[in-house]
């Protein structure tokens, strides 16, 4: 639901508030022309968003509803302009969440500029480190790299410290993500992590039983921490990294087993196109960070291009699917 400045100011000093928790704002300013795309994407981060449009402003300012109440910044604010905004608690990694931002707005080419308040930018980048503890996946279990962990039999672990990367399996769309590697990636594999953010995905599959990885990104921040991580996970022989525009960078002549992405709706539909071609006959891509409303659009488009879906998984309002390339 978008709402006008006005309202979003109420809406603000109501959340910012709360005593019982102390919240950070990221603010993504854009075109109005893309206002609905950014939406999109801030949905990745929480689903409750504050949408700042001027424009719609104008429409109920001319029933006089307002009288004399109206801000002068308001009415002298540019139309053009939009903005989205959401709240995370101060507990959750900040660093992560605008990495994925800045990747997910280059990626779909929208000029984008994403802000904070209420946050010390000295301390934001450590301060979530204390809520940070194991997150258990199935067999799968993701250790923070400063935290020392006594794994079970049978459990896989994975060493991760996101840095400024998105990927510490805290979030629903990288734990469907995990599930479905889980269950389809078998000894000798190869797998190609689309969007890898932190290398979470490709070290999972790595030590899962695949035996050749590659993992790109948009991000070259994002690709420095990948290589930490596969590196600090003893994989490195096994997975590769480099900086990739979705697919532009994988070798058009290599295909793969299994090709996994965890990225937004309206980014997968861009590659659908062209991902066939990097899917061995019979092999699997591998979706998630799709929000349930739209999964059914996603997986008709993939149908045209060659694939049909074989698995959904779903937690709360996201839903991540395996298709196999027929």
């Amino acid at each position: 639901m978008r709402v006008s400045a006005l309202f979003a100011a109420g809406y603000s000093n109501k959340v910012m508030d709360n005593t019982n928790t102390s919240w950070i704002k990221i603010k993504a300013s854009c075109d109005r022309a893309s206002l609905d795309d950014v939406c999109a994407i801030m949905t990745m981060i929480d689903s409750g968003l504050e949408i700042e449009d001027y424009e719609e402003f104008d429409e109920l300012a001319g029933s006089n509803i307002y009288g004399e109440l109206v801000d002068e910044a308001i009415l002298s604010a540019d139309r053009s302009r939009a903005s989205v905004s959401v709240y995370i608690s101060s507990d959750k990694p900040l660093g992560e969440y605008i990495s994925f931002l800045n990747e997910r707005f280059g990626a779909l080419g929208i000029n984008a500029d994403v802000t904070t308040e209420g946050v010390c930018e000295e301390d934001w980048a450590k301060a979530w480190m204390q809520y940070y503890h194991p997150v258990k996946v199935g067999k799968v279990v993701i250790v923070p790299a400063w935290e020392e962990y006594k794994p079970e039999p049978g459990e896989v672990i994975v060493s991760m410290d996101p840095g400024m990367a998105f990927g510490t399996g805290t979030h629903e769309t990288t734990q469907l993500m995990i599930k479905l590697l889980s269950s389809y990636v078998n000894k000798g594999d190869s797998v190609l992590d689309v969007g890898c953010g932190s290398g979470i995905l490709s070290i999972c599959a790595a030590k899962l039983g695949a035996t050749r990885c590659f993992a790109c990104d948009l991000d070259p921040v994002a690709v420095k921490v990948a290589k930490k991580n596969i590196q600090e996970n003893g994989v490195d022989d096994i997975v590769s990294c480099g900086v990739s525009d979705l697919l532009s960078a994988v070798p058009k002549d290599e295909t793969y087993s299994i090709v996994c992405a965890n990225i937004i709706a309206d980014i997968i539909l861009r590659m659908a196109p062209d991902v066939g071609r990097y899917v061995r006959d019979g092999g699997l891509l591998l979706i998630s960070g799709i929000l349930e409303e739209k999964a059914s659009d996603v997986t008709d488009v993939l149908r045209r291009h060659g694939f049909e879906p074989v698995c959904s998984i779903n937690e709360n309002d996201w839903c991540a699917v395996a298709l196999k390339k027929v």
